[in-house]
């Protein structure tokens, strides 16, 4: 998170349109930002999922088919009282990303993302509610 501004400065705002046509040179220079994680397989795959990113837009975009993985999700604790980090949907939703061509998309961080947004409400399952 400390290094979030720095990233959205690096990948244009975030704006799909412009990180996917990032280029070579574009890659090149992002590894040696010392602002942002340089790891030039996370750099490509940003590039890569950008291009995936806009391949969705016919079928209603990223957002609709991520929150077509909701589901009745109640979080139950495991038998340590740790969150779980991965769920069939959150399964199901990385293998359908990567069908689509993106890369970098394990069950795990599609089990963050779904908490993140709040598909999944890891509230409840805390006792943070209310």
């Amino acid at each position: 998170l400390k290094k979030r501004e720095a990233f959205r400065a690096a990948f244009s705002g975030f704006d799909p349109e412009a990180v996917a046509a990032f280029e070579d040179l574009d890659v090149e220079r992002l590894l040696s930002d010392a602002a942002i994680v340089r790891n030039r397989r996370k750099i490509e795959a940003a590039v890569t999922n950008a291009q995936a990113t806009l391949g969705l837009r016919a079928d209603g975009g990223l957002s609709a088919l991520v929150w077509s993985y909701e589901a009745d999700q109640k979080v139950v604790l495991d038998e340590q009282l740790q969150l779980p980090t991965r769920s069939v949907e959150s399964t199901a939703l990385a293998k359908d990303l990567k069908s689509r061509g993106f890369t970098f998309v394990g069950p795990t961080n599609m089990y963050a993302l779904m908490c993140a947004i709040g598909i999944v409400d890891v509230r409840t399952a805390l006792g943070l509610d209310g």
